[in-house]
């Protein structure tokens, strides 16, 4: 076998090896991109009460960012937080305060929208009518949810029934239950009642209960649709300077006039509140440009989707903490 001259071996040597370094610089290359390409993921996950505001931003920024997405899942507010600071998801969804022990674990939040939580009953109820004209006031709802007091209907609606009010309450750590209970004085460990897992859970308790009382996040009480109550249930009204009777500012037998209780501060808070985003340490990177247009050019869609809108003074807060 013929040999090239010594000379030309040592020319060769070096050019085969730069190109084999260049080839593999190339092909490392090529395997990083195969690893980057494709669309961004953003995770959110949490409070049921920010859920459909959730996904209604995520599809309108997908489509003006076609290089992202945004996987919404709810839970409840404490999966949240528990998510967020294990860093499982990159955004929480909390519709509740942010606790001193969770901001001391790294929790960053702010505040997005503002919703409440409502009081319902079923709408079969022979005293439904009643109640919608004379409310309730704080302290029947603390009688049922914090006493545990075998009230019957009548003795809420100053008639005759006698049918024992059945109390429901979540099984689950959430906003709307902490909410609750904090307009009753309390925590949520403290509310009485059948137990029952979700939004939409207790919403379909209540609603299979004729003698059944419960609460719902704003968007699950009313139908999005035709912004009445869903079909078989009521929403109760809050009489809230005790006079028995409903006062029109008082009144939410729509979602309109529910939202607009809402803004007035007719409809006290809580169970009114704001709704909050979180995240661990910071909000950066493809989240925080999310949460960004979430405080700007995403608040178009906050009345659309049947939300109150914070003030202007916590956008602007809120926008000082995001570092896209």
């Amino acid at each position: 076998m013929n040999r090239p001259p010594s000379n030309l071996r040592r020319t060769l040597l070096p050019a085969l090896v730069v190109a084999l370094v260049a080839a593999a610089w190339m092909n490392c290359r090529r395997e990083h991109a195969s690893r980057t390409e494709g669309p961004v993921t953003i995770r959110v996950s949490g409070a049921w009460a920010l859920y459909p505001m959730m996904v209604k931003w995520g599809e309108e920024y997908q489509k003006a960012n076609p290089g992202v997405r945004i996987d919404v899942s709810a839970g409840g507010a404490g999966k949240g937080i528990a998510d967020s600071m294990a860093g499982l998801v990159d955004l929480g969804m909390v519709s509740r305060d942010i606790k001193p022990e969770e901001t001391s674990q790294g929790a960053v939040f702010v505040p997005v929208v503002k919703d409440a939580v409502i009081p319902v009953m079923n709408a079969g109820n022979p005293v439904a009518a009643r109640i919608g004209q004379q409310g309730l006031q704080r302290s029947h709802f603390a009688d049922l949810w914090i006493q545990e007091k075998p009230l019957t209907w009548g003795q809420l609606a100053h008639g005759s029934a006698s049918q024992k009010v059945q109390v429901y309450s979540r099984s689950d750590a959430c906003g709307a239950a902490e909410t609750w209970a904090q307009y009753l004085g309390r925590k949520q460990e403290d509310l009485k009642g059948v137990g029952v897992y979700g939004d939409p859970g207790l919403a379909e308790a209540v609603r299979k209960d004729a003698s059944g009382i419960g609460y719902n996040n704003l968007n699950f009480a009313f139908d999005p649709a035709s912004g009445k109550p869903v079909q078989g249930l009521m929403a109760i009204p809050i009489d809230v300077n005790g006079n028995g009777k409903v006062d029109p500012p008082e009144a939410i037998d729509t979602k309109e006039k529910a939202m607009a209780a809402i803004r007035s501060g007719a409809y006290p808070a809580p169970p009114a509140r704001d709704l909050n985003l979180v995240a661990k340490a910071d909000f950066k990177g493809p989240a925080g440009a999310f949460v960004k247009w979430v405080l700007t050019d995403g608040q178009k869609y906050v009345d659309e989707a049947g939300y109150i809108k914070i003030a202007d003074t916590q956008i602007a807060s809120a926008l000082a903490k995001v570092h896209p």
